[in-house]
């Protein structure tokens, strides 16, 4: 099969791009010219078709869509960058998604599309017993969700064979630099957790099934991967060699995180494998001889996302 995969080199879309390869379709990637996704880049050598390129730009989205049977449509900006250039983040998310929709229906054979989306576009829902369903009612607070909550419109207006993917939280496999938005959520939050190659099993099983098309599904690691932020953040930070902040460093706000219904999902795409150890011990892996050096960091590392806290008592 060939796929157009745009935001190839991303968290999730590195992911499913390796799981692509390995089923043997040809992928044409599509991506901003950074340095962080060249770097990415190299670890797939064997990828002869990228479009280093902006998604703002229809030219280059129409160049690249031709000829492809599936577009999976990752690339966006999200939190905290989508949240502090919010009208840069509407160009990406919003008109570059509109540039990808028209360059499907300019083709004689139009592609399927695949559009990432984010159970983000429910709102603060810690008020609402567990677990959220896809018929829940959509609510922005944020650019980022208002953008997809319009693109999702968007995709199924288009004419297209569709698929809407909602994901929950995506971790990155790997040392993560911490944010400041990392204070904003309240430790009694409720939010579920997904591997990025489950996020990819995913994917690539969807273009084996004909029964998610025109559907809108929960992609997200079950029950096994369904915890409170407090014990999120406390075991991703172990992972890294860190011990728990502060609960006086956090906001008691309530989040857009919560635990999602994903029946209809697993049993379409069978794609739930990692429960939330598995990923904690995957990201610790990726440590390797770092691990030694967290006695010495610990300490630095602590008092410098401390500093990050607008809540923590030394930042007043």
């Amino acid at each position: 099969m060939n796929i157009l995969l745009t935001g190839a080199f991303g968290n999730i879309g590195s992911a499913v791009l390796a799981e692509l390869l390995s089923r043997g379709h040809r992928v044409r990637c599509f991506a901003k010219d950074t340095r962080a996704d060249r770097k990415r880049a190299e670890a797939f050598s064997s990828v002869d078709d990228v479009r280093w390129a902006d998604i703002r730009d229809p030219d280059a989205v129409s160049g690249a869509v031709a000829g492809v049977d599936v577009v999976l449509h990752f690339a966006a900006m999200i939190p905290p960058a989508s949240e502090a250039a919010p009208a840069l983040a509407r160009q990406i998310n919003v008109d570059g998604t509109a540039n990808v929709i028209a360059a499907c229906q300019r083709q004689t054979t139009p592609p399927r599309l695949i559009f990432a989306s984010t159970f983000d576009v429910h709102g603060n829902t810690l008020d609402k017993p567990p677990p959220r369903r896809v018929d829940d009612p959509l609510q922005a607070i944020d650019a980022y969700s208002g953008h997809k909550i319009e693109c999702e419109a968007l995709v199924r207006k288009s004419g297209l064979d569709w698929f809407i993917p909602r994901f929950v939280d995506v971790p990155i496999i790997g040392i993560r630099p911490a944010e400041p938005i990392m204070f904003e959520i309240g430790l009694h939050n409720r939010i579920e957790v997904l591997h990025p190659r489950d996020a990819a099993l995913a994917m690539a099983n969807a273009l084996e099934t004909d029964e998610v098309w025109g559907t809108t599904l929960f992609i997200g690691g079950g029950a096994s991967c369904q915890v409170t932020y407090q014990e999120f953040l406390t075991r991703i930070l172990a992972a890294m060699g860190l011990s728990p902040l502060p609960a006086r460093a956090f906001s008691d706000k309530a989040y857009a995180t919560d635990w999602v219904d994903t029946d209809e999902s697993q049993r379409l795409l069978n794609y739930q494998r990692y429960d939330f150890d598995a990923i904690t011990a995957d990201i610790a892996a990726t440590l390797g001889w770092k691990r030694y050096l967290m006695p010495v960091a610990r300490p630095l590392a602590r008092r410098s996302m401390l500093k990050m806290s607008p809540y923590w008592p030394s930042a007043s």
